[in-house]
């Protein structure tokens, strides 16, 4: 097993879900059916945040940001990368959010809890799992639901925030690149496997809450053919 293998492997199994995670229902998910600028921009933010809580709680983790190897503190590091990006991410958004809406403030809406994916996430004690889960199986959802945000504001013909979600966007495909780089120089035999359980979950985790969200809505998962 490879990295490649492995992200090939894991797109396939969770195809169905990873689609319909990348569909113009995720917004609608996310918000609520509140499809405003405004509203767009605090999920984003809300997102943005709980990953940054996330990494910044595994980064400061004395005992499980060591590598599985005993090769030091590669993982923790990271980690710690991770979390300064998500909350670089965050303010960026906080800051286009405050120039819609004169100088609104943000809360994070549900105090960086980030839902069931994240409480998963925070479970997660081995290097290894945290990898697989936080920075495969996350970012996978992550650049589908951006992609989306993108289109929002090109249909509302708003090409700065396209263009920062875009880059946004770009930034989390370079954090699945370093998770699955992570991977290739850290697992072996059985550990590839322990990888794709968690990743797959979370991707799972991710999809059962977009479904229960639309489910609150009356909206079906299931795309319209």
């Amino acid at each position: 097993m490879d990295a490649a293998t492995f992200r090939d492997r894991l797109e396939t199994e969770k195809a169905t879900e990873l689609d319909r995670l990348g569909s113009n229902k995720s917004l609608v998910a996310l918000t609520d059916a509140a499809l405003e600028a405004g509203v767009v921009l605090r999920a984003a933010a809300d997102s943005e945040h709980a990953a940054h809580v996330t990494f910044s709680g595994w980064a400061a983790d004395a005992d499980g940001g060591g590598d599985a190897d005993g090769s030091g503190d590669g993982a923790r590091d990271l980690f710690a990368w991770v979390a300064d990006r998500e909350a670089t991410h965050r303010d960026r958004v906080v800051d286009s959010l405050a120039a819609l809406d004169d100088g609104a403030d943000y809360e994070p809406s549900d105090g960086g809890d980030g839902g069931p994916m994240h409480a998963y996430l925070r479970e997660r004690a081995d290097p290894i799992e945290r990898v697989a889960a936080g920075l495969v199986g996350r970012p996978l959802v992550s650049v589908r639901s951006h992609v989306q945000v993108v289109s929002f504001f090109v249909n509302e013909a708003d090409e700065t925030r396209a263009d920062l979600f875009r880059e946004l966007r770009a930034e989390t495909e370079e954090e699945l690149d370093r998770g699955l780089a992570y991977l290739d120089d850290h697992c072996e035999g059985d550990d590839w496997e322990r990888a794709r359980m968690v990743a797959e979950y979370t991707v799972q985790l991710a999809y059962d809450d977009y479904a229960d969200a639309l489910g609150r809505l009356g909206i079906d998962v299931k795309p319209v053919c």
